[in-house]
């Protein structure tokens, strides 16, 4: 490590690193000049001396200025040996010659595949906006007591100062800079020319990092899982449609599939991560939220100073605030569901009073009208949960995520899901449940699509109008592509990608329209595959052209929505179990007891969720031949630490042998 450091100081000294912008810093536009010299030379300062040993410009004026903008906007960069040691420090696993993935040290750099010369093009340009990211987190006060000229910025030895920064408004905001080139190769492979053809997951992980790419390759996996089922829903549609006995059969295939494509995933998700090389990749320690406040006390792990906040106070905001605004929000979702009911009711009883065209089509409209609905309750209680968790003041991030998401998808599951469940079981109505589910399904992908890509594009278009008008007006030379100034200028304006939260609950919803009900809509999966497709494009779309460039994410798998996945399949074999019991195919064996078919039609999902778990058993998440490698990395990382101890123990033995007896050894 303590060699990493000499080589990075003396090229930094030395050698004239060229500087390249990858990362900018936004401070607030009346940012004191003393907190800006100070924040500055902490990032340029040696390592040694608790800096992030970073290279840091101002970002000069744009073009023509007229309007005030923002003189507080800095570029920062390292120089390629500088992120070569940060890989090294965040224990990076990169393809070694031999074909194995191994954490990348600095000492043994020639042995790893794509090290060329001096290893410019060894790191992707994500992951060195990731170690520069990671260098900037981990800036630590030392003796500063507050920042200067702000007495009410505390800072403590050893807590992160760009945390500090943000949670006081100091620091607006902190990117990572577009490379315009790669994402115009990226763009023309990915969404500008329409085929059929994989996405391309390499591409996508080497510019936004292995968290993007595990999303896209989840959609394009789901998407292909789909169309099994949606090639057998298409003649179930076309020549059964009014034979309900025969969705007994699709039934019973939905509950084989959903379990099979989840397990399947994992060994998907694993390979990829394997060769991503963040399947083995160890999990930093997590520091607190930037929101996160308490009385100052110190961490029992770390030793520092640093907010703590008992743990009884926050469980006493989550189950006597947050779980009742819960339950209410559950029960007014109820209420406008009965409306819902109230006004199919009305709109049936005009059809059956006047059957024309009019009214038939009158038929579709509470549904569409209960759609729109339940999207404006899901994000205003999106909302409402974002405010309570933050209220619940949770230390770490993994911990705030978790909660939320909780929240979050018990609201969206019971809200669009409810209303089918009780026309199923309460009503048993089966031609209203495929009318609802067709009309809720079509709807909701809809607004989703118009939501999540057109409008922010719409917006953003009119947000930099004004810039890019003056640009085009005021620019001298014909070049195509904006001066450094003026693109770093359009990115801040531009919205933050907030993550992939709302991107996999939308594929969460829609699996549970699939897996639930579409035994008595065969045509749901094929409307999903549709949507996924288009989703594949927009998504793209927005991601190159709508939002801000977001930090790569050196994930592993989907995290907590392979669990919510599951669960919605363990959900699904008990919907459909039910779905089936109701036929009158199965009825009709059992005429006389209706106590015999709910025993069987139970025993039976029994059986079915005992099958699902011995699939899950018997499907290994990992493959075995990455299980092998993953083993013979262990095997080795331990050899090499024993010989490491027996090294060091014979270092202290001679070290602390006297002389007089030390000389006859030698």
């Amino acid at each position: 490590m303590w060699v990493c450091i000499a080589v990075c100081v003396y090229k930094l000294t030395f050698s004239g690193s060229r500087f390249a912008p990858l990362v900018v810093l936004e401070l607030a536009s009346d940012t004191k000049e003393e907190a800006i010299t100070w924040l500055l030379s902490r990032i340029r300062d040696r390592q040694q001396n608790g800096g992030a040993e970073l290279l840091v410009e101002q970002l000069g004026p744009g073009i023509g200025v007229k309007e005030k903008e923002n003189p507080n906007m800095f570029l920062v960069g390292a120089s390629m040996q500088r992120l070569l040691c940060g890989a090294e420090d965040l224990g990076l696993f990169k393809e070694c010659t031999d074909g194995s993935m191994r954490a990348f040290t600095f000492a043994s750099k020639h042995n790893f595949k794509d090290f060329k010369g001096d290893g410019d093009s060894f790191l992707s340009m994500a992951e060195c906006q990731y170690v520069i990211k990671h260098e900037l987190d981990t800036l630590r006060a030392k003796e500063e007591t507050n920042v200067p000229g702000y007495s009410h910025a505390k800072l403590y030895p050893g807590k992160s100062i760009i945390r500090r920064l943000l949670s006081k408004g100091i620091l607006i905001q902190m990117f990572p800079l577009h490379e315009k080139e790669e994402l115009k190769r990226l763009s023309f492979s990915w969404y500008k020319k329409v085929k059929l053809s994989l996405q391309p997951l390499d591409d996508i992980r080497h510019y936004y990092g292995e968290g993007q790419a595990l999303y896209f390759g989840f959609l394009e996996y789901f998407t292909f899982a789909l169309v099994p089922m949606a090639l057998i829903g298409v003649p179930y549609y076309l020549f059964d449609w009014e034979d309900y006995d025969k969705y007994v059969v699709f039934a019973v295939f939905n509950l084989v599939w959903c379990t099979v494509i989840l397990e399947l995933w994992k060994r998907r998700s694993a390979s990829l991560a394997y060769y991503w090389g963040t399947l083995c990749r160890k999990k930093a320690f997590e520091e607190p939220r930037p929101g996160f406040h308490g009385v100052l006390g110190h961490n029992p792990v770390t030793g520092r100073a640093e907010p703590i906040y008992p743990t009884s106070k926050r469980h006493l905001r989550v189950y006597l605030v947050s779980l009742p605004f819960v339950l209410l929000c559950l029960y007014l979702s109820l209420y406008v569901m009965m409306i819902y009911f109230l006004m199919e009711g009305w709109a049936l009883s005009i059809y059956d009073e006047n059957p024309t065209f009019w009214t038939h089509i009158l038929l579709f409209i509470p549904s569409i009208i209960y759609a729109v609905v339940i999207e404006a309750m899901n994000l205003i209680y999106r909302y409402a949960a974002e405010f309570l968790t933050e209220w619940e003041n949770h230390r770490l991030e993994s911990s705030y995520q978790n909660h939320l998401v909780l929240k979050v998808l018990v609201f969206n599951f019971f809200s669009c899901f409810a209303s089918l469940f009780y026309i199923a079981f309460v009503m048993q109505d089966m031609e209203l449940l495929r009318q609802s589910l067709a009309t809720l399904l079509i709807t909701s992908q809809i607004l989703n699509q118009f939501m999540e890509a057109f409008l922010p594009y719409w917006l953003q278009r009119r947000r930099n109008k004004k810039m890019i008008r003056k640009v085009q007006k005021r620019r001298m030379y014909e070049e195509k592509e904006l001066p450094l100034v003026e693109q770093v200028r359009l990115e801040a304006d531009m919205s933050t990608y907030l993550g992939t939260f709302d991107d996999y609950l939308e594929l969460f919803l829609l699996f549970g329209y699939v897996s639930l009900f579409s035994c008595v809509f065969p045509l749901a999966a094929v409307l999903v595959v549709l949507n996924n497709i288009t989703e594949v494009y927009s998504d793209a779309f927005k991601m190159c052209r709508v939002f801000k460039r977001p930090f790569a994410d050196p994930a592993a798998n989907i995290g907590v929505w392979q669990l919510a996945f599951e669960a919605m399949s363990v959900i699904a074999v008990v919907t459909n179990c039910a779905l089936i019991g109701m036929s009158p195919q199965v009825r009709s064996y059992f005429p006389e007891s209706e106590t015999q078919l709910i025993l069987c039609t139970v025993a039976a999902e029994h059986v079915l969720l005992g099958f699902k778990f011995i699939l899950t058993f018997l499907i290994q998440d990992v493959p075995k031949h990455i299980q092998d490698k993953l083993a013979r990395l262990e095997f080795e990382s331990l050899e090499a630490l024993k010989k490491k101890v027996k090294s060091d123990s014979a270092l202290t033995f001679f070290t602390l042998l006297p002389l007089s007896k030390l000389l006859p050894v030698l």
